[in-house]
């Protein structure tokens, strides 16, 4: 349903574009997520692009560096990522949350378990 694409191996303050477009519905209307999973740890959130304000969110560690863009006119959300590090390996995942209740998390993205459609990943490796 939703599927993330663009990663790659990418050299230490390189950059890199990911993209999440869907099928069989259109983001424009929810809010978007892009989490990452590196090896032996958990998931965690890294942007969000909202749907009530339309104002994106950072998670501390990526703030600066990367950014995420909604673009309506091809139903699909990007998250561009410059200055990248070797601690920004992992697989990159989008989300979206179609029930709306991210709504109640003002200022975050909220947990990941509001977000009920996964893309199926796509890795980053950031190497020398």
């Amino acid at each position: 349903q939703l599927q993330a694409s663009g990663g790659g191996l990418v050299q230490p303050r390189g950059s890199l574009k990911l993209s999440c477009a869907a099928s069989g519905f259109t983001l424009d209307y929810y809010t978007i997520g892009w989490f990452r999973q590196a090896p032996g740890k958990e998931r965690e959130g890294v942007s969000c692009v909202r749907i009530a304000d339309g104002s994106p969110r950072y998670a501390d560690s990526v703030k600066g560096r990367f950014t995420i863009v909604r673009d309506n006119t091809n139903g699909t959300v990007y998250l561009q990522m410059s200055s990248l590090k070797v601690e920004d390996t992992a697989v990159y995942y989008c989300a979206a949350d179609t029930r709306g209740h991210t709504r109640q998390y003002a200022h975050t993205c909220g947990p990941r378990y509001v977000y009920d459609k996964w893309g199926q990943g796509t890795l980053v490796t950031v190497s020398s």
